[in-house]
């Protein structure tokens, strides 16, 4: 059992590249920055995602890769928000919840993006998983966008993404990347927990 252990964890270290890695960290880096309200968060996000943006392409994930174009231009963005409201305190707090209409939209704007995108890598990609990557990604953009409202059930929607996630890429062996996804599960079930608790403390 011991040897099978070791075996096991040579291989995550043998068959993760050293790209990989670097990628987990600087993602891992500017969540944790992000939490702590550091606008250098912002910078590190950028080479992550540029990073990503090889791995998924390398690993046939063309939806994923297509999203870090997506997450590239919304870090530019975030970057120049948080230089203009650094001194805001309001601009951390989440202050608002899901409406009905949000989740129809949601629904509605998720199942469609999944058809079309997965139908296209489907038909003209050699894409691993077309349709639920496209799902993933979809689900994604949505939850990027709840994000910059400060709708406090992102981090619900980042949740289910991230664990579909982690399985998807232990299947295509991107084990450090499975891993980063593991430890994003644990992060956004904390920012859910504390963003309810300042959303309540709000309403009173």
């Amino acid at each position: 059992m011991i040897e099978l252990l070791k075996d096991s964890f040579s291989q995550f270290f043998i068959q993760t590249g050293a790209l990989e890695w670097f990628g987990v960290f600087t993602g891992i880096l500017c969540v944790w920055l992000a939490a702590k309200n550091n606008i250098y968060s912002w910078p590190v996000a950028i080479v992550s995602v540029v990073i990503y943006i090889f791995i998924f392409f390398e690993s046939k994930l063309y939806a994923d890769m297509g999203l870090q174009f997506y997450f590239f231009f919304m870090n530019i963005y975030g970057w120049y928000y948080w230089s203009k409201n650094r001194n805001n305190p309001e601009a951390s707090r989440p202050v608002a919840n899901i409406n009905q209409k949000e989740i129809l939209l949601s629904v509605i704007g998720i199942v469609t993006f999944t058809f079309l995108l997965g139908q296209l890598l489907y038909k003209k990609t050699d894409a691993s998983f077309p349709y639920l990557d496209s799902f993933c990604t979809a689900c994604s953009l949505v939850a990027q966008i709840f994000l910059a409202r400060k709708v406090i059930q992102n981090w619900l929607i980042w949740i289910f993404v991230d664990i579909i996630y982690v399985g998807m890429y232990v299947s295509k062996n991107l084990y450090a990347t499975a891993l980063m996804y593991a430890i994003y599960i644990y992060i956004a079930a904390v920012g859910y927990l504390d963003w309810r608790r300042a959303y309540r403390e709000q309403e009173n």
